[in-house]
């Protein structure tokens, strides 16, 4: 099948790519690298350095002898999007091309704004796109559990059969997100179920879970083709930052309780729940949701795992939480239907995490310290 991946140059868009070259697909990337540009806006790095496009595209085809094509442009520019289209010809579109972050949309009005704007008229140029060009193509949206938030209820995938009042109908589950980068999220999702009721479009969308881990089976081939490790209290993992932590002997910082529990995925997952969809796709007209996770944890839980496999010693501290979230609540989530389609997960309670303490050791000169703490809160105060 031919594939273009947007947003390709990410930290699960370049190791989608590759996983789904690796497997035989004819693979193209679309990305304007303004996740690059957020590192400068916020004076941070990737733990691990990364090389540019055009070397990781080289280095792949050196390794494995299959070459990845690029198209560089932006999804706000509609023309762009028509013309890659046009040209590329895909069977399916992976769209990982959003900003991504809920601390990013929360930092101001402008940053809230820009996040909807440029997640959500992007999204809709692509509609349109695959809309009027071929509506055959299979979109392939990556959604995020946060959509759902935290609901006193089980949470099934994207869709709810009720009763009330006698009278039943199949809905889309409701929302209740907690970032304005969420709510982008759900503008989307909302935007394609239109798109594939009223135009008959395909598409799979995946909401998914905290992923984990920064190596895939492509990746760890050669170290040009490494993708991103985020730590910084904007872009990074809680994971990601416990491990840090761990190895730089500071405490694992909790915010609030660590009674917050949210859906876990491992990047090697992650690829393979991309190339499951790709290669199943959904019928013409239907709005497909999987909720693309293989397990739920609490934040203490996840430190305490991470205090566990540690071989030195750990501390774990409470924070007062700069979100607004509840601090504990009832997590129970329907996700069935990926595995299904033959995903075997890794579990981060069955899957040892010693390599990524091996890589934090590594690069740990790079880690910028006063990085690792929120600076984001997402109360706002008066001006007046």
């Amino acid at each position: 099948m031919r594939v273009l991946v947007l947003g390709g140059d990410g930290y699960l868009g370049w190791p989608t790519a590759l996983h789904l070259s690796d497997r035989g697909h004819e693979t193209a990337i679309v990305d304007n690298f303004t996740r690059r540009d957020y590192d400068k806006e916020l004076g941070v790095q990737s733990l691990v350095p990364i090389e540019d496009l055009d070397m990781r595209i080289a280095a792949w085809q050196e390794v494995s002898g299959q070459r990845i094509g690029s198209y560089v442009g932006d999804l706000l520019d509609a023309d762009f999007v028509y013309e890659t289209l046009r040209k590329f010809r895909p069977d399916a579109v992976v769209h990982y091309a959003e900003q991504r972050a809920a601390p990013y949309s929360m930092i101001d009005r402008a940053h809230a704004v820009y996040t909807q704007h440029n997640n959500v008229i992007g999204n809709l140029n692509l509609l349109y796109a695959i809309a009027e060009i071929d509506p055959e193509i299979h979109l392939v949206k990556l959604g995020t559990m946060g959509e759902y938030g935290t609901p006193n209820i089980d949470i099934e995938e994207g869709w709810l059969e009720i009763e009330h009042k006698g009278r039943t109908d199949r809905v889309l589950y409701p929302k209740r997100p907690g970032s304005f980068y969420h709510l982008s999220k759900v503008h989307d999702s909302h935007n394609i179920e239109f798109a594939c009721r009223i135009w008959g479009l395909r598409a799979t969308d995946l909401n998914q879970g905290v992923v984990y881990g920064q190596q895939t089976p492509q990746t760890a081939q050669d170290d040009r083709l490494a993708t991103r490790l985020d730590y910084d209290g904007v872009f990074g993992t809680v994971l990601n930052r416990f491990i840090i932590q761990a190895v730089l002997g500071q405490p694992l910082t909790i915010y609030g309780t660590g009674g917050q529990t949210r859906g876990m995925i491992d990047i090697r997952d992650t690829v393979e729940c991309i190339r499951l969809a790709v290669e199943s796709p959904a019928e013409a007209g239907e709005f497909r949701v999987f909720n693309q996770m293989t397990e739920s944890m609490s934040v203490r839980d996840i430190a305490d795992t991470v205090a566990k496999q540690y071989p030195g010693s750990v501390r774990i501290e409470h924070l007062e939480n700069p979100r607004v979230e509840a601090p504990e609540h009832y997590y129970n989530v329907v996700h069935t239907g990926l595995e299904r389609l033959g995903l075997k997960p890794h579990l981060l309670s069955d899957t040892l995490i010693e390599s990524m303490f091996d890589i934090v050791e590594a690069n740990k000169h790079r880690v910028d310290v006063d990085k690792l703490h929120p600076g984001v809160r997402w109360t706002r105060t008066s001006n007046a």
